[in-house]
């Protein structure tokens, strides 16, 4: 348990987004079967579940709220007994929807909610660096500044987009906080390097701590459209219309990430705040991301000068000869062999498949 934040927490509301295939990941990930419902680091708690514990440390279960589509809900269910706070989705319309969501039901019944969305499929493992961020960030995103948590990067990765850091702030509580200057998408390794190098840089991880109200308000300024409609939903979710109402209006909703709705035009009208994320953190975006956190490798590969990561979840048993950052991968009804230098291309396979009509394999 996290020394107890400076900060108080009374009023804040976590909310996991759990949504997406994590195509990289096949084929142990499928659409049924997506990545934050598995165990991938062999600690026993599926992605989900550790996204769950490292937020339950720090307030109660109640104010822990998961946004998912009607496949998972039940799979979520069972894996989370202790939540009360779901949200069903009747089909993806991407993050700032689902946040969007989250953020009217919630600011309807406790309008001076701050919430914090965090992903159901990154691994976090130092809970009290973790917790820090947390208090920092909600601090402020209580000033009225839509806060995210920048990774602090450990090398120049061209995996993420950048977060730029600006002016220092003063806010009680947040002493590391930042303007930040502007977002950038996903460099090359050049660019990568130099970012890395300016000190003023960071990972963006997608976790943003914001008012609710200060949320929806910039939401009705630049996406109309998107708000009019969640705000008829939220109206509707504790009637027995609720269903109906989702039903009608959620398919007209625009369909975008939070980064294009509303991280990128609120930090160029200078309303972003970043504070550091100072722990390890891994999103485990592909089996590269997967191999350097040690993750189910099975023991029983049998490597002859050879090195790379090897999973065989239905019990066969590898070998690899010969052949360096190797990925070999086997499900009960597929096989994947490819390098870690080409682990970003994997969802190539799974748009393949589904151009053939494979929804069995995806």
């Amino acid at each position: 348990m996290p020394a107890p934040s400076p900060v108080s927490l009374d009023t804040f509301h976590a909310v996991i987004p759990a949504g997406g295939a994590g195509t990289r990941l096949w084929p142990l990930s499928r659409a049924s079967r997506p990545k934050f419902l598995l165990d991938l680091d062999g600690s026993g708690r599926s992605l989900l579940q550790q996204t769950w514990d490292r937020l339950a440390d720090l307030i109660p279960p109640e104010r822990i709220h998961v946004v998912t589509g009607a496949a998972h809900a039940q799979a979520i269910g069972e894996q989370l007994p202790e939540l009360t706070g779901l949200l069903v989705e009747p089909s993806p319309r991407d993050s700032m929807p689902a946040i969007g969501l989250a953020a009217a039901v919630i600011g309807a019944s406790d309008p001076g909610a701050i919430i914090g969305s965090f992903a159901a499929d990154h691994i976090i493992d130092d809970q009290v660096s973790f917790a820090e961020a947390i208090g920092q960030a909600v601090a402020v995103a209580d000033t009225g500044l839509i806060t995210t948590i920048g990774i602090t990067p450990v090398g120049p990765s061209t995996a993420f987009g950048y977060i730029e850091s600006g002016d220092q702030l003063t806010v009680d509580g947040a002493g590391s906080a930042r303007a930040v200057t502007r977002f950038v998408e996903k460099p090359d390794a050049t660019t990568a390097a130099a970012y890395v190098a300016s000190g003023v840089h960071s990972w963006n991880g997608g976790m943003f701590v914001t008012r609710t109200d200060v949320l929806l308000t910039h939401l009705a300024s630049l996406q109309p459209g998107l708000h009019a409609g969640l705000a008829t939903i939220a109206g509707s979710w504790h009637t027995e219309r609720r269903q109906q109402v989702l039903d009608e209006v959620w398919p007209s909703l625009t369909k975008i990430a939070i980064d294009h709705a509303i991280a990128e035009p609120v930090s160029l009208q200078g309303g972003m705040a970043v504070v550091p994320g100072a722990f390890d953190w891994n999103d485990v975006g592909d089996y590269a991301a997967l191999h350097d956190i040690g993750g189910m490798s099975s023991s029983d590969t049998v490597w002859v000068d050879a090195e790379g990561l090897a999973i065989a979840d239905d019990g066969t048993t590898i070998a690899v000869v010969g052949l360096r950052d190797v990925i070999v991968v086997r499900t009960s009804d597929a096989l994947l062999v490819t390098t870690r230098e080409h682990a970003q291309r994997v969802k190539e396979v799974v748009s393949e498949l589904s151009s053939r009509g494979r929804a069995d394999l995806v």
